[in-house]
């Protein structure tokens, strides 16, 4: 196993992990506690914001390096820590895969429409539960990735 690569494996989910954790547990619940139209204008902010290189690098590129070393791990999973690094790979694959399919066309549909407009109120309150509920999966999969890196990190040599 690459220790280096399991190293910014397990530093990447984390830090991915981390910025899902303050959504699910104050973000998302401080944007429902304003207006609907405060809180939905401040959540299309939030998502043009969220494409910027550091978080995309941290996003995307540890689902670079965590699938080669899932990779390396299927190919000798007798390697120690292979089996960790293989299910941190699996569990990566549930933020990003939620990111792709459902966070950003859901944040598109929000972008589309006029956060003032009174009928956008409705929309949000189901989006703000939504998204959240979806956001904590996300949460789970980075973290439990996070700590199956840095198991793997721990038991290869």
């Amino acid at each position: 196993m690459n220790r280096t690569l399991l190293l910014v494996s397990a530093i990447g989910a984390g830090v991915s992990g981390g910025v899902f954790f303050a959504f699910s547990t104050f973000v998302m619940r401080g944007l429902g506690d304003i207006p609907a139209a405060q809180g939905a204008a401040a959540m299309q902010a939030i998502n043009r914001a969220a494409p910027n290189p550091l978080f995309m690098l941290a996003l995307f590129g540890t689902a670079v390096t965590g699938v080669i070393v899932g990779v390396i791990g299927l190919r000798d999973m007798s390697a120690l820590g292979a089996v960790y690094a293989v299910v941190g790979a699996g569990l990566y694959l549930i933020p990003v895969v939620l990111t792709v399919v459902y966070h950003v066309p859901y944040n598109n549909q929000l972008e589309a429409l006029d956060a003032a407009a009174p009928a956008s109120a409705d929309f949000w309150t189901t989006y703000l539960s939504r998204w959240t509920a979806f956001n904590h999966l996300r949460c789970l999969g980075a973290l439990g990735a996070a700590v199956s890196f840095a198991l793997a990190y721990r038991s290869a040599k």
